[in-house]
């Protein structure tokens, strides 16, 4: 199967090793969790495919291409972080408008979530009024924008409301259709068993495991896919 993602690398800051020698690839056109304890690595994860945190050894790969000195790729990611950061003082319109001009080249936009989430209505009001809730749909509107080929999702449900969660897993299993991947990290278990079939468990800054959803189950017969997670996060599974 072709690889879409696949990097290997040793984040440090000081003498904190965040990811230890950490190897995986993401196939094309999967959804993949990454799940793991609080402070396990998994945003150092994220933000190091996009380049927001630098690694002092190894490489990540994009269709076999080494991207690590390379600004271009990000250009094809769509990344929606678990807390967004736009500027306080600006409307809703005027951060579309802003975020638009930063990428001049595309003219053909994604407007899946617009009207999902009603932003029409929230145009004209600053970014400071905003609802956790609203900021978090302006985000997710901006991350699928730019029809990424890669999307990079941190806890994207976190605080949404049950209506704006199913638009959103409705808009990731479209694009999962249209061949995109999406990396996506959340505590929500069932909301994982339910959109992602692949899944990618950091204990430690280690990888404990990786593979599908039902090689996962396999391990463990009978129990739910949380129990699963929670033996694996507290012992290595066992070869068979």
């Amino acid at each position: 199967m072709q690889r879409n993602v696949l990097h290997r690398y040793l984040p440090q800051f000081g003498r904190l090793t965040a990811l230890n020698n950490i190897s995986v690839s993401i196939p094309r056109g999967s959804v993949t969790a990454i799940v793991g304890p609080n402070a396990s690595g998994k945003t150092t994860l994220l933000k190091t495919i996009i380049g927001l945190t630098h690694f002092k050894d190894g490489a990540i790969y994009i269709d076999k291409e080494k991207v690590n000195c390379s600004a271009l790729y990000r250009n094809s990611i769509g990344y929606m972080p678990q807390f967004p950061g736009f500027p306080e003082n600006l409307t809703v319109r005027e951060v579309i408008k802003m975020v638009k001009e930063l990428r001049p080249t595309i003219s053909e936009y994604d407007e899946g979530l617009y009207e999902c989430f009603q932003l029409r209505g929230q145009l004209d009001k600053k970014v400071r009024t905003l609802s956790g809730g609203t900021k978090q749909k302006l985000s997710a509107y901006i991350t699928f924008l730019f029809k990424p080929s890669l999307l990079i999702l941190d806890e994207p449900t976190a605080s949404l409301d049950s209506v704006a969660s199913i638009h959103l897993k409705e808009a990731i299993a479209r694009l999962q259709g249209e061949g995109k991947t999406i990396l996506l990290t959340s505590h929500n278990i069932h909301e994982l068993a339910e959109i992602a079939d692949g899944l990618i468990l950091l204990v430690e800054s280690n990888v404990r495991f990786q593979g599908s959803m039902a090689q996962l189950k396999s391990l463990f017969p009978g129990l739910t896919l949380e129990k699963a997670i929670a033996h694996l996060t507290v012992s290595e599974p066992e070869q068979k």
